[in-house]
């Protein structure tokens, strides 16, 4: 049972930071290159809400697998960079919550009224706040590696 709570685990996380990644380094930019505004905002949005329910279901099984496996091996005996994975993995959703329902929220909301500008600048605020759990998610698996 436990290496298949690891397993999901790790493919949550990878799928998470993965889909970051790939939003931050391949899609704004290609789509950035070649849409023009009215056609590329909307699009990123209905990009983003797809992968951002993926990340609620995410947030999910990193909650459901990640703490049974903490609390059985007992808080105390934990090794360091599990209780760092915890709090960074806490700040990451409540990082993405915010993004969700502030940014992404205002991102819909432009596209419905057609305020391109707003829009445009709400793909960055997500892009930036992104890139910081992107970080924050490598951080999350370098102390699980380095801090045992």
């Amino acid at each position: 049972m436990y290496n298949l709570m690891k397993f999901l685990h790790l493919a949550a996380a990878i799928v998470w930071l993965g889909g970051i990644t790939f939003m931050l380094f391949a899609l704004r930019p290609a789509a950035a290159e070649q849409l023009a505004p009215p056609q590329r905002l909307p699009l990123i949005a209905q990009i983003l809400q797809r992968f951002f329910t993926g990340v609620w279901g995410t947030i999910l099984v990193l909650l459901l697998t990640g703490l049974p496996m903490l609390l059985g091996v007992g808080m105390k005996k934990a090794p360091a960079g599990w209780h760092l994975m915890l709090g960074i993995g806490l700040v990451m959703f409540a990082l993405f919550g915010h993004l969700y329902f502030g940014p992404f929220r205002r991102l819909k909301q432009a596209v419905s009224g057609s305020d391109w500008l707003e829009g445009s600048r709400r793909v960055g605020q997500i892009a930036s706040l992104s890139l910081v759990n992107l970080a924050l998610g490598a951080l999350a698996i370098a102390a699980v590696i380095f801090l045992v």
